[in-house]
């Protein structure tokens, strides 16, 4: 399905290495991300991190909603009050790029901008934010780093 494209910029450029502050090997939280278009009918901001490079394919290592639309989402925004970290990589929190030792692994993320906030539980996995926030999508946007330890 389509979606108005959605511009977001965060510390490194789409195709770039992601700073190991935001690794599983630094700090481990996730960046902050600049929204430049962000619809004034979005209601609630989504993430989802998945590593493309995974042999599982887009495993998934972060979901986050119900994060507040604004143009900035603040670093570590899964430690904000409201927002709600569903159960990815088997935890309800950040896990940043940690590809084996000398393997270069790819990891997207992906906003979304919504018409309204979700009523889903901390346990709710990938799969089913997908098809919840399916018909509430107003832009989608990607960004697509690499790590290598």
């Amino acid at each position: 399905m389509e979606y108005d494209k959605l511009e977001i910029e965060t510390s490194f450029r789409d195709g770039e290495t992601i700073p190991i502050r935001y690794t599983g090997y630094g700090k481990n939280i996730s960046p902050e991300f600049k929204i430049k278009n962000l619809s004034s009918k979005a209601k609630s901001l989504v993430i989802i991190l998945e590593d493309l490079s995974h042999p599982i394919k887009n495993f998934t290592h972060w979901i986050a909603w119900n994060i507040k639309a604004e143009t900035i989402i603040p670093e570590d925004v899964g430690s904000m009050e409201n927002v709600i970290q569903g159960i990815a990589y088997g935890f309800h929190k950040y896990v940043g790029a940690k590809p084996p030792k000398f393997q270069r692994h790819n990891y997207k993320y992906t906003v979304y901008s919504l018409d309204n906030t979700l009523e889903l539980s901390s346990n709710c996995m990938k799969k089913k934010l997908l098809k919840t926030i399916e018909g509430h999508i107003l832009q989608k946007g990607t960004i697509i780093g690499n790590f290598k330890r």
